[in-house]
Parts: structure tokens; C-alpha cells; sequence
């Protein structure tokens, strides 16, 4: 540090909060640690007699905090995001719609390797809300190196390192299987609350087919959806291995491309997805028209962000795919479902 004269401290970095004093007014940080001090700034510091100051000298090919945290903004602030202003030398993106959250995260954790520097995010792959804080950024140090900065942007590239890709209002069609749904044998209590889970994204039932448990009707079922351009058909009931239980049989032999039957989630480990032309197709297990959570309201998100499903993400599920069954749910803030956060 070095003491100077406060009427040629413009520039200059103040290495301490500074408190102003006023009788019977006020008492309280008059300027932060941090600041860098301007030509309207000399009065105010004159006002409370400091004639002397000391400064941090800002040596060649270093930053101020706030320089860098606006460079980590900058790296990181992907599509429908917001940010602040620096604040005490930190940022924070908020979500500007509701969507699914996406954080590179083999580059956040390169760049946070670097040390100095940090950026902090919400979990990768999972809903957000417009007006949620999802990170937050700022560098270490009050001063860092310009190169440091120059390695974290190269670490980024043109990629942007956080994005939220939006929520779609995709109507769908749902397939209820079951001869006892058919003839009216038991009440259809999977439906409603496949409605309910849909309304969490503003989309609505088109059409709603009940083939029993014919394996001719189901797969006419999802070719009509198919070709009525049903961008989501979800079929109910007939996933298990009993005999009965024809639908995965009759989703492969409707042409549909099966990507995965079977998840490494419980509940849930017999969720069936597929695609055909243009249409999602999921076939989903009993236990989620009973239990809370299920690897359906995992896969959701993505698939309402309109991002294809792969192999290789479900595979990853099994991490935390474990859900315990509270009495009070908390999801999605708990561990269920983090497994796949990151692909």
C-alpha cells in the first residue's frame, strides 16, 4: 500500500472500507473495500477528514475484482439470463424464463481450477423459474492477473458456459392401456394425474385413446398420434413383464426408434423412451401414477425443453436415482434425480 495525497488518489484502490460519521445521523460504510475512486469521490473523503489515504496500487498486468468478475459474466451469461451490477465484487445471473438450467460443467470446473476466480451455479439439467438467481461469480483476490482472466476466457471459448433453454408448450396425446380401463371394470386413476404433472408446463391433453390391452390397437393408437404430428404421446400402464403387459412390445413394433427400456431409477425402473418422425414417445411405469417422484418428472424437463433423450443420459440416472419416499417431499431440492445433471 501506498499513502497519498487524497486529491491525487484518482484511480486509485481503497483497501478498506472507510466509515463516515455524522452526529445523531448516521454511522455506516461510506466507501467499500474495493472501490476505485473518482474525481466526485475527493470531496467526500475530504468531508471526513481524510487528507492522506492509503491506496493498492494497481501493478502492471493486474485487474481491480470488479474488471474480473465482469469477464467471468461475460464467459458465462448464455441465453435468456440476466445480470446485476458488480456488487462488493460479485455477479449474479438470474433466469428470464422458465426452462431447463444447462452449465457446461467440464469447463466451470476447468476455469474454477484456476484458482482466484470462482463461479458458482445451480445444478445443471433441472427447472428453473423466471427471476431465479442461478449463479453467482467474482473473483478472489481484490486484484487478480490479467492472465488468469485471459486463460479463463480461453477455457470458455465462444461457447457461452450457462444457458437456459425455455420451456415449450408441447400439447400431447396419452394412450391408456388396460382392458379393465377399457370396459370400465376400475375407474382410470393414471390420467389424472399425468394431467396434473402437464399443467406444471402449461400443456394440454389433445387426445386421449383407450386401446385396452390389444397390441394391434396400441400400436394404431401411436400411429395415428404419429401422424397427427402429436409432438408427445405417453402411453400408461403394460410396462411390467407380464404377459398381459403388451405396450414396449407394441411401441417397437410401431416403427418408433427405442432408445432405452429400462432407467437405473427406482421409481421408475421401466420407463420406455422412444422416438418416431417428429413425436416423443414415452411409455411410463405404475408407480408413477402412485408415487410422487419418478424418473417421469427427470425426464420431463428435458423433453419439454424439446432435448432428445439418449442412451447415454439415462444410463447416468443411477447416481442418486434412489428416491427415498418422504413423508414430506422436498423434490427437486433433495438428491433424487442428480445423477444425470451434467450430461
Amino acid at each position: 500500500m501506498k499513502l497519498i495525497d487524497t486529491r491525487n488518489s484518482v484511480g486509485c484502490v481503497i483497501p478498506h472500507d472507510m466509515t463516515e460519521i455524522v452526529k445523531d445521523k448516521r454511522k455506516g460504510v461510506l466507501f467499500k473495500k474495493g472501490h476505485v475512486i473518482k474525481e466526485e469521490d475527493i470531496p467526500r473523503l475530504l468531508d471526513i477528514g481524510k487528507e492522506h489515504i492509503f491506496v493498492l496500487e494497481m501493478p502492471e498486468g493486474m485487474m481491480h475484482e470488479d474488471e474480473g468478475a465482469k469477464i467471468l459474466e461475460k464467459i458465462t451469461r448464455g441465453q435468456n439470463l440476466s445480470s446485476g451490477d458488480v456488487s462488493e465484487g460479485k455477479i449474479e445471473l438470474k433466469a428470464e424464463c422458465d426452462g431447463l438450467l444447462k452449465v457446461n460443467v467440464r469447463k466451470l470446473n476447468a476455469i474454477n481450477s484456476l484458482g482466484e476466480l470462482m463461479i458458482a451455479t445451480r445444478l445443471s439439467g433441472f427447472p428453473v423459474h423466471k427471476g431465479d438467481k442461478v449463479a453467482g461469480m467474482r473473483t478472489i483476490p481484490l486484484i487478480i492477473s490479467d492472465e488468469k482472466m485471459k486463460k479463463a476466457e480461453e477455457i470458455a471459448g465462444e461457447e457461452k458456459i450457462i444457458n437456459i433453454i425455455p420451456f415449450e408448450k408441447m400439447d400431447y396425446g396419452l394412450i391408456t392401456t388396460g382392458n379393465e380401463i377399457k370396459s370400465g371394470r376400475i375407474n382410470d386413476t393414471f390420467s389424472p394425474v399425468i394431467e396434473e404433472k402437464m399443467r406444471e408446463y402449461s400443456s394440454a391433453m389433445i387426445s386421449h385413446i383407450y386401446p385396452g390391452d390389444e397390441e394391434e390397437e396400441i400400436i394404431d393408437g401411436i400411429n395415428k398420434l404419429v401422424e397427427e404430428k402429436v409432438p408427445l404421446i405417453i402411453l400408461t400402464g403394460g410396462m411390467s413383464v407380464d404377459p398381459d403387459d403388451r405396450t414396449p412390445g407394441a411401441i417397437k413394433k410401431s416403427g418408433a426408434e427405442i432408445i432405452s427400456y429400462g432407467s437405473a431409477v427406482l421409481p421408475g425402473a421401466m420407463l420406455l423412451v422412444a422416438y418416431k418422425k417428429d413425436s416423443t414417445i414415452l411409455g411410463l411405469p405404475g408407480c408413477v401414477m402412485y408415487s410422487k417422484r419418478t424418473v417421469f418428472d427427470i425426464v420431463l424437463p428435458h423433453v419439454m425443453a424439446r432435448e432428445r433423450i439418449t442412451k447415454e443420459f439415462i444410463s447416468t440416472l443411477g447416481n442418486g436415482g434412489f428416491c427415498l419416499s418422504c413423508k414430506e417431499c422436498h423434490f427437486p431440492n433433495c438428491m433424487f434425480g442428480k445423477g444425470g445433471s451434467d450430461v
